[in-house]
């Protein structure tokens, strides 16, 4: 039996979510690689504890883990994908993957995936955009906009009428925050809230760095106007458990927030060669080449994951 939460609606799209939304990144081969089927029952369980809302990407590789889920899963869905796409071309091809890949006849929320990026952005994957724009206009997508780390580019976004979502990177830290700082993330999402567009936020523990301060992290990001939905990556019943009774505004038991204080690092392998594939990719800054091997500066790794796929030699792990 699905229980019911508390759902906002994400601006002027008329889309309803839940507070709390499943981040999908970290069962995936970027972070925790679980398989297919662990996935699938732990994006049930979320389902049927109320949560409507489930935020993904093509990069995170993880549109098996929740098709298997849907298909077990009767009602309504909320889902948000992203791509990285430049082109008209490559974005149809995306958006095409996400419907078979799914088992969708539509996806609710179709956004570009410009983590680290100037304002430019919307000029140089104007192609992009303009495919979004048709297949909304097709009914194939019910909401479209852009994920972003960088300050500028949610302020850009507040200015584009055609855009109904931004998901921006904000926590109480600042971490991740491109081109700007905390103060600058605020100001940008708030002119996003008063352009009436939806908002829901990433990152707001930091990618873990606030784990020892759960519920204020999650307060902070919560109070924040316009912000009416969080993603939360989890990969396992307690982590659910957990977030799912501070999202319910419910008491946590102090055993069970000991169960949520996991820590995990970004590792890299001695047989590293140095290319800087990973340092491009990196959203945060926080990977470098020194002495020929990566490096990575612990206080601006948010834990993403995005540096792994582009290594050819394997040589970066999260653990």
């Amino acid at each position: 039996m699905t229980v019911k939460m508390k759902r906002n609606l994400l601006g002027n799209t008329g889309i309803e979510v839940t507070e709390l939304c499943f981040g999908a990144l970290p069962m995936g081969p970027l972070q925790a690689n679980i398989s297919e089927e662990e996935g699938a029952r732990l994006i049930i369980k979320s389902l049927e504890s109320g949560i409507n809302f489930i935020d993904t990407a093509e990069k995170y590789l993880t549109y098996p883990h929740i098709r298997k889920a849907l298909d077990q899963f009767n009602s309504e869905v909320v889902l948000a994908t992203k791509s990285p796409a430049q082109s008209y071309v490559e974005m149809e091809k995306s958006i095409q993957e996400a419907l078979k890949a799914l088992n969708r006849n539509y996806i609710d929320i179709f956004l570009l995936h410009a983590a680290r990026v100037e304002p430019s952005v919307f000029e140089q994957r104007a192609g992009a955009i303009q495919c979004l724009m048709d297949y909304k206009a097709k009914g194939y997508l019910r909401a479209i906009g852009i994920s972003t780390h960088a300050a500028s580019v949610v302020r850009k976004a507040a200015e584009i009428s055609e855009l109904d979502i931004v998901f921006p990177i904000i926590n109480k830290l600042g971490m991740g925050i491109v081109g700007g700082s905390l103060p600058d993330m605020l100001t940008a999402i708030e002119e996003v809230r008063l352009s009436g567009k939806g908002l829901y936020a990433m990152k707001a523990l930091a990618g873990g760095h606030l784990i020892d301060n759960l519920v204020e992290a999650f307060d902070f990001v919560r109070k924040i106007p316009g912000i009416v939905s969080v993603a939360v990556g989890m990969v396992n019943s307690q982590e659910l458990e957990v977030n799912l009774k501070i999202f319910n505004n419910e008491e946590l038991p102090v055993e069970l927030l000991a169960s949520k204080k996991t820590s995990k690092k970004l590792f890299i392998s001695n047989f590293c060669k140095g290319c800087g594939a990973c340092v491009k990719a990196c959203p945060s800054g926080a990977l470098s080449v020194q002495d020929k091997r990566a490096a990575v500066d612990r206080t601006l790794c948010i834990l993403c994951g995005y540096c792994n796929p582009v290594c050819s030699q394997f040589a970066l792990r999260l653990i």
